[in-house]
């Protein structure tokens, strides 16, 4: 049985995720800012921890209160899971919005990795698990802010995972595509915030929503991402990345990867039907 701490526990990917594993037998520690999840969890099998990972204080109170939990001795897998998607035409997007974007999906994940990575190096033994994303790969417009963050969290962790290799610490990164949960519903929400008649992109932004809108219902399920990070946390030397669903994103990935800069730019403009926008 492993400790197992998950950021971001009371939607999708994470609460999916913690259930997957209390099922398997693990202690899972549940992170998250709803109360009212974590209750549920809680009912579940798994330990409650209220946590914004934005706040230094609050990082600082969890990582006492898994030390009380553990004996000291930590978690044996940390999942970094919160996040959240801010969209929008990069010019259009506020510093304001630039910086909560940042704080969550990427200055949150540094906390938590400050918070427990050194118990891990220190007893030679742990694995590192962050979500990333596909956009961490290959960046769609009109996602910029998203994008971004999830190409910082790619570039982090391929150099973490380097750092802590000879420490015995595995670095996991999940890259999911569209993934049928909430997030769907907020993305739309924010793109029609910018889709108003006379915004500037008003035509581009209302494409990428309807392209959003439509991919969603058919997406993958948290569920199978959650079997994804259960495998990574069982394997004995488990993958440096693990793309969910594969072979629909394996190849979305390798447009970035070993087409030509335009022709990529091109697929893209055609899988979301931006191509046909008049602007």
């Amino acid at each position: 049985m492993a400790t197992i701490l998950i950021t971001g526990a009371t939607a999708g990917i994470g609460r999916a995720s913690a259930l997957l594993l209390l099922r398997k037998g693990h202690r899972v520690i549940a992170a998250g800012r709803n109360e009212a999840s974590l209750a549920e969890l809680k009912t579940a099998g798994a330990v409650p921890l209220v946590l914004d990972v934005t706040s230094d204080a609050d990082v600082e109170a969890a990582k006492a209160q898994v030390d009380a939990l553990t004996k000291g001795r930590g978690v044996d897998v940390l999942i970094n899971n919160a996040g959240y998607a801010q969209v929008g035409p990069i010019e259009r997007v506020s510093d304001a919005q630039w910086r909560a974007q940042y704080e969550t999906n990427v200055f949150g994940v540094l906390r938590m990795l400050r918070a427990f990575v050194p118990q891990m190096r220190e007893r030679r033994q742990g694995r590192i698990i962050n979500v990333s994303s596909v956009v961490g790969r290959l960046a769609l417009p009109f996602f910029g802010p998203y994008n971004s963050t999830k190409h910082a969290i790619e570039a982090i962790s391929d150099s973490l995972r380097q750092e802590l290799a000879p420490h015995n610490v595995f670095v996991t990164l999940i890259e999911p595509g569209a993934i049928n949960t909430g997030f769907g519903a907020i993305e739309h929400q924010g793109f029609l915030a910018h889709a108003g008649e006379g915004a500037p992109y008003a035509a581009q932004v209302a494409q990428i929503a309807a392209f959003q809108k439509q991919i969603h219902p058919n997406a993958a399920s948290p569920q199978l991402v959650a079997r994804k990070i259960a495998k990574a946390i069982g394997s004995a030397r488990p993958k440096a990345r693990y793309v969910v669903p594969f072979l629909r994103n394996r190849i979305f990935i390798a447009l970035a990867q070993f087409l030509p800069t335009g022709m990529t730019d091109g697929v893209v403009g055609r899988i979301t039907g931006l191509e046909r926008v008049k602007v």
